[in-house]
């Protein structure tokens, strides 16, 4: 059984859904020599997360967003955590509901998505910065 991890910090991207595949790959050269195994992907931040979906159209990624700003909206006068601003609380709730983590079986070297799938950084603060990932293969 081979483990191999990588840390590695995204550039900042705007407010939104970006798709980060290929960063995630080229971070971890070794998934190619895996015949079988498993990829997870983990973001160290709680007011961003991430997710799998379609990485072919970028509507469905702007579609994303405004569904998650009608979800969740701003300003909500009932939420009491707004030390950074109107968009800290539901940068937070975004990501409870999206989760921290993906994971992607590997399959002859590659993850084994289906045919229009991606892995998302889902950004859901206006100035969120540059973001922290734990990249971790095993297999064999």
């Amino acid at each position: 059984m081979q483990i191999h991890q990588q840390a590695i910090r995204l550039r900042e991207r705007k407010r939104g859904f970006h798709l980060i595949t290929a960063e995630v790959m080229q971070a971890l050269p070794q998934i190619a020599s895996m015949r079988v195994g498993m990829l997870q992907v983990f973001i160290q931040h709680t007011s961003a997360s991430l997710t799998i979906n379609e990485n072919a159209d970028p509507t469905v990624r702007m579609d994303l967003e405004m569904y998650f700003n009608k979800a969740v909206p701003e300003n909500d006068p009932d939420y009491r955590h707004d030390d950074e601003g109107p968009d800290d609380m539901p940068a937070h709730l975004k990501a409870a509901m999206l989760g921290s983590s993906v994971t992607v079986p590997i399959r002859n070297g590659r993850p084994a998505f289906g045919t229009w799938q991606g892995i998302y950084l889902c950004e859901h603060r206006n100035y969120g910065g540059s973001r922290d990932l734990v990249i971790t293969a095993w297999g064999e």
